[in-house]
């Protein structure tokens, strides 16, 4: 079964529809796939017309009736916005159309019409001006799903990297850090990649401090209170865990094939080696949210200074997409009645 990839358009004065009609050339990923836009048809039309894309668009209001085949766009259309939308401009208009694709992909993926949600760049301040309060799109989706715990995974070739803390300052992060958050951590990783097919994920947790404490020679042992509880507890349940590990080793050791993932304590702990493989490779993934929805993104934002120039790189989203292939639960994937 290929799997029915919903792609969230964005925000359509940006980028977005640029980089999703350029990864939508690609055979391999109808071969492997069946991806639909939910967006607005006349934006995507515009679009096609403006690269001179040979496809023609099949617009739906189910994913049933997508054809999913190379040389047809499949679009699922809300309608929302005028075909002359300008580039480049930060409106309420295209903020409030791109939380709207994001609420429809949400409803697809709870009522098992698709299996995985991948997203375009949204803007933030245009999200705000659009009425819709929200840091960004991981927001939105825990509230939409009704989600509490839930995580920020990137991907990289080779590696793969889940969160204890993010978007904190380093002091409030490794204060928030504790076994519960190190154990639910650990089980959405486990839950994430088992749900993906991985038969025994190995997961390998880092350590906070430099060499991961040395038996705390360095820091006040923060691995043997915060971390190491957690990652005990998850191995009573037969979880492949182990760790704490001295991260300026642990990276290296994962993209030679030691692990699967490894769980980072702070966002740049994270984020840094992830980015060195290749800022065009790398993509941000929300995991923990209801029902196992797995939801891709781009690691970039809506480029608003290019737009409509032709001029966008559309690797991120690409790899996106074949992450979205990679994690959509398989056993929704069989329920799926497209």
């Amino acid at each position: 079964m290929r799997p029915v990839i919903g792609i969230t358009m964005g925000d359509a004065a940006g980028v977005g529809p640029e980089i999703i009609l350029k990864a939508l050339q690609s055979e391999e990923l109808y071969a492997k796939s069946r991806p639909i836009i939910i967006g607005d048809a006349k934006i995507v039309q515009r679009e096609v017309d403006h690269l001179q894309l040979p496809v023609e668009l099949n617009i739906v209001s189910d994913p049933y009736d997508g054809r999913y085949e190379k040389g047809t766009v499949d679009c699922i259309d809300l309608d929302l916005l005028p075909a002359d939308l300008p580039y480049g401009k930060i409106s309420p208009e295209s903020g409030h159309a791109a939380f709207c694709y994001i609420e429809k992909a949400v409803t697809l993926a709870l009522d098992k019409k698709i299996d995985a949600i991948c997203t375009a760049p949204l803007n933030k301040e245009a999200l705000h001006k659009g009425g819709h309060l929200y840091p960004g799109h991981t927001e939105i989706l825990a509230d939409l799903t009704e989600t509490e715990d839930f995580s920020m995974m990137l991907s990289a070739p080779n590696l793969k990297v889940i969160h204890l803390t993010t978007h904190v300052g380093l002091i409030k992060a490794v204060q928030s850090i504790n076994p519960d958050r190190t154990y639910k951590v650990i089980k959405l990783a486990h839950e994430t990649l088992t749900r993906a097919g991985y038969e025994k994920a190995r997961i390998a947790v880092c350590g906070i401090n430099p060499h991961a404490g040395e038996n705390g020679l360095f820091g006040l042992g923060e691995e043997e209170e915060k971390l190491v509880p957690g990652i005990q507890k998850a191995q009573q349940e037969g979880i492949e865990v182990s760790g704490p590990y001295p991260a300026d080793t642990l990276f290296f050791r994962t993209v030679r094939g030691d692990f699967d993932i490894v769980v980072a304590c702070y966002h740049d702990q994270g984020h840094g080696p992830v980015k060195v493989l290749g800022l065009e490779a790398g993509v941000n993934i929300t995991v923990g949210l209801k029902n196992g929805i797995i939801r891709t993104s781009v690691d970039h934002g809506t480029a608003f200074d290019i737009a409509g120039k032709n001029m966008a790189d559309q690797g991120s989203m690409t790899e996106a997409l074949r992450m979205a292939i990679e994690l959509a639960p398989k056993e929704r994937q069989e329920e799926s009645y497209v």
